[in-house]
């Protein structure tokens, strides 16, 4: 016979009856050219799973047939796809391929020996399709005899010989790749028979095939397919709680595979087309594995029948492999394939919706094949429902790997391109994910300085040579207060810390009278109230010290309750799904992105609600800042109790049982708000209010005495000064002409002022800042209407001065604190300027210029 030639209408003729796709078009084309000579060559065809290699096979067939060619052996890997590829010729089943012309006998090793087979072999017109093994094809050995190499009576020789003495033979080897394992032994089969041309089909060439110059003479890559949905669109599914456990994965795929056949039979309904109904399929690593898996899809909370899981490995029986060949059937009860290594190439079946690996998908080539097998379309086109439009594989703890290497698992089958017309997917968009960093908890650290009273005080000069008493103004040191609602009340006086204070000014004055040669029985005369003075309880705000240990009564009840209330209600786990997709540039090339989809539900167990109390008990009482003890047993209950009665509707005390998701992430917000607990408590400035009893019973007469009234233009300091109609003590000392004194006389004289008291550093009367500063602030007034006025006289200088400012606002704060607080009276901070006091003659005038009455 002639050889064939290339036709170029021919075969637009064959695309046009069968009904090819393009890249099976040109595939077919490009072959039919590359095998001209006829000269014995080996190409191979490499396209994506799902394109349709059985159609290149067939349609080449067809065109062969049409050029006389009349011997055909198709070589496959095993019984599977042999199986596969007979119902590729035979009419009426599902898997028959249409449109071809010529109908070919079909020879496999269940029918080549008979007497209808042998007078075909015979029949130069006959069109012969031989489908076997490559186990059959090859040599027999001592161990092992081949049926082959026998001879036969209706042939009249051995079928391999046969085949070795037809002068038109084409060797098809489907699965082409699968053959380089033992390339020696194909080789030697395929090649004594000496065939016009080997055509290899696969869509994962061997690296020996790429290399070798003109061996890969077709290539359509997986990343083209998405591009031009001829396949669908492979989405990696995962979860971010961290539950990569088989279980997990099993029970989302589960999950997913339901929703998909739910919403699918709503789709097709909707849409008048037929039901397909999704398939799982999960691939293993042994027959022990796969049987594992197969048990546990057919238990509760997962498939949940036993008839609709089919394993699917080496020792199946003839029924197993009969019912997985009917997935494909609307009446078909099975929901999962679970496979060792059967299935991983050459089974063509459209209705894989999700796919679980317990197999590393570590190579290339395995990726792609168990890919492969949720690529095909149900419908033979994509449809514009993402339910039958996307395979979703569940890759809990490898799809960072699989995201990562998108381009090589899209595009590894790209035709290598000039650079000129540049690299396929060269430019590759992916979807970034934002890293969160926590912050850490920062906390300022109260100044110091609050140990020693009137620490921070200016130090007066001394007046005429002699030294000067302490002084009770501080030094100016910016602060601002935050005032806790509740903070404790003690009671404080001259006891304790203002002891030390007082001796040292007795020593101090002392010294003093010493030197000016006063005798020293003047030291000892004492200064008490007037008759008739009023006690004074004076709220002095304190800074509390820093607990050194770690304590559940830290922890707010009402934060616990409003936190329990954030978990009213259930939390569904997300399954993120990225779709791997493509799309062709304007330079030739393709472009692989990974685009976010909607997100699916996962599956989680159920926690007891007794469960749920003790670990959110047993979490706070592990906490490493906590010492166990009885108290904080006890306070861990009252948290859990107080968390959980905010968290649970009434009518669900019964013991509703929660889902894990909702538990665990509780375990972790309750944890948290106590660690934070323990954080504000020792970095928040917190203070105390200390009640001061006002005036000391005795203190130290001073040194030197003089009326009032012989103040003219200055003030002595340390000099005591009488003639008070108002004031509580008999004898006072100023600092200041200008605010003092003048504050002083307004206030005796006024009829609205009952009493009032000189304060000193050592009385103990002071605000505490945040910083630590204590600031002494200058009077208190107590007016006839019962209001307590607290007193603070300023140079116009001194008066905008940022540490002034902050004294005064945190007088303002204290004053509405302690009025608030209801067990102190009314108080009132009264701020006053030379400014202010050389305009105001009365007191009433003071009050409404500094507007000190609001």
């Amino acid at each position: 016979m002639s050889w064939i030639t290339y036709d170029q209408a021919a075969i637009e003729d064959l695309a046009t009856r069968m009904a090819l796709r393009d890249p099976n078009r040109r595939a077919v084309a490009r072959v039919v050219e590359e095998i001209q000579p006829g000269d014995g060559r080996e190409v191979v065809c490499d396209l994506a799973t799902g394109v349709g290699k059985t159609y290149i096979c067939r349609a080449l067939i067809d065109y062969l047939a049409d050029q006389g060619v009349r011997n055909i052996l198709i070589v496959t890997p095993g019984r599977t796809i042999q199986r596969k590829t007979v119902a590729n010729f035979t009419p009426g089943h599902p898997k028959f391929v249409p449109g071809a012309t010529h109908e070919p006998l079909v020879i496999t090793p269940e029918n080549y020996a008979g007497g209808r087979v042998g007078d075909a072999m015979h029949d130069a017109d006959a069109l012969k399709v031989f489908i076997f093994n490559v186990q059959l094809l090859t040599k027999p050995t001592a161990k092992a005899s081949r049926a082959t190499y026998l001879t036969d009576e209706f042939i009249g020789t051995a079928l391999y010989d046969h085949l070795r003495s037809v002068d038109d033979l084409v060797v098809i080897a489907d699965e082409h790749h699968v053959y380089r394992s033992e390339a020696k032994r194909f080789h030697e089969a395929v090649r004594d028979l000496e065939p016009r041309a080997l055509v290899g089909l696969t869509a994962t060439p061997d690296e020996t095939d790429r290399r070798v110059p003109g061996r890969v003479v077709f290539q359509y890559s997986l990343a083209e397919a998405i591009a031009d949905e001829l396949v669908k669109i492979p989405v990696i599914v995962y979860r971010e709680d961290g539950h990569t456990d088989i279980r997990t994965q099993l029970a989302d795929a589960c999950h997913l595979r339901k929703v998909k056949e739910e919403t699918t039979r709503q789709w097709a309904e909707r849409n008048g087309r037929p039901m397909v109904n999704p398939v799982l399929f999960v691939v293993c690593q042994s027959i022990e594995e796969a049987t594992e898996t197969a048990g546990i899809l057919a238990g509760p909370g997962f498939i949940d029948e036993p008839g609709a899981v089919l394993r699917i490995t080496s020792g199946s029986k003839e029924d197993a492999l009969e019912a997985l060949a009917g997935i494909e059937e609307p009446d078909s009860p099975v929901r999962a394939v679970v496979s060792v290594d059967m299935l991983k190439e050459g089974w063509d079946v459209k209705n894989i919706s999700v796919i679980v690996a317990r197999r590393a998908l570590a190579s290339q080539t395995l990726t792609e094949q168990i890919l492969g097998r949720g690529l095909r379309l149900p419908y033979g086109e994509r449809v514009g429902f993402s339910m039958v439009d996307c395979v979703d594989i569940i890759a809990h703890e490898s799809y960072r790997r699989l995201l990562e290497s998108k381009e090589a698992l899209l595009e590894h089958t790209l035709p290598q391109r000039s650079a000129k017309s540049g690299t396929p997917g060269a430019s590759s968009g992916t979807t970034g994910t934002a890293d969160t960093a926590g912050t850490a908890d920062t906390a300022g650290t109260p100044g110091t300085g609050q140990d020693a009273p009137g620490a921070g005080a200016e130090a007066p000069a001394a007046a005429g040579g002699a030294a000067a008493l302490p002084a009770y103004h501080e030094t100016e040191t910016q602060g601002m207060l935050a005032f806790t609602a509740d903070a404790p009340v003690r009671d404080g006086g001259f006891d304790g810390e203002t002891s030390e204070a007082v001796y040292l000014g007795i020593a101090d004055m002392a010294g003093r009278l010493a030197e000016a040669g006063t005798e020293k029985e003047q030291i000892e005369r004492v200064m008490r109230p007037v008759d008739g003075a009023p006690g004074i309880v004076f709220p002095s705000r304190r800074l509390l010290e820093k607990p050194d240990t770690y304590s559940l009564s830290f922890v707010s009840a009402e934060a616990v309750a409003e936190k329990g209330r954030q978990f009213k209600y259930e939390i569904e786990v997300e399954l993120k799904r990225k779709a791997l997709t493509a799309s062709h540039a304007l330079d030739g090339g393709l472009s692989v992105q990974v685009q976010d989809q909607k997100s699916a539900t996962g599956t989680q167990s159920s926690w007891p609600l007794a469960k749920v109390r003790e670990d959110l008990e047993e979490r706070i009482l592990n906490l490493p800042q906590l010492k166990l003890t009885a108290d904080e047993v006890e306070a861990a209950e009252a948290i859990v109790r107080t968390f959980l009665d905010a968290a649970v509707e009434k009518d669900a005390a019964d013991g509703t049982p929660w889902g894990e998701a909702r538990a665990e992430l509780a375990l972790t917000q309750l944890e948290r708000l106590v660690v934070a607990s323990f954080k504000q408590k020792l970095a928040a400035v917190e203070h105390e209010l200390v009640k001061v009893k006002l005036p000391p019973p005795a203190q130290p007469w001073p040194g030197r005495t003089m009326p009032q009234l012989a103040i003219t233009d200055k003030v002595i300091r340390g000099m005591g000064y009488t003639g008070w109609d108002c004031s509580v003590l008999p004898v006072v000392r100023f600092d200041a002409l200008s605010t003092e004194v003048k504050l002083a006389r307004l206030m005796d004289v006024s009829p609205k002022v009952a009493w009032w008291l000189r304060l000193e550093s050592p009385s103990g009367t002071y605000l505490q800042l945040d910083n630590g500063t204590r600031y002494f602030p200058d009077f208190i007034a107590l007016g006839e209407d019962g209001t307590q006025w607290l007193v603070e006289g300023k140079s116009n200088a001194e008066a905008a001065s940022a540490p002034v400012l902050a004294k005064k606002a945190a007088a303002e704060a204290w004053a509405k604190e302690v009025t608030g607080r209801g067990d102190f009276g009314t108080w009132r901070y009264l701020f006053a300027t030379e400014e202010h006091l050389s305009q105001a003659s009365t007191w009433d005038a003071l009050l409404t210029l500094t507007g000190a009455r609001g």
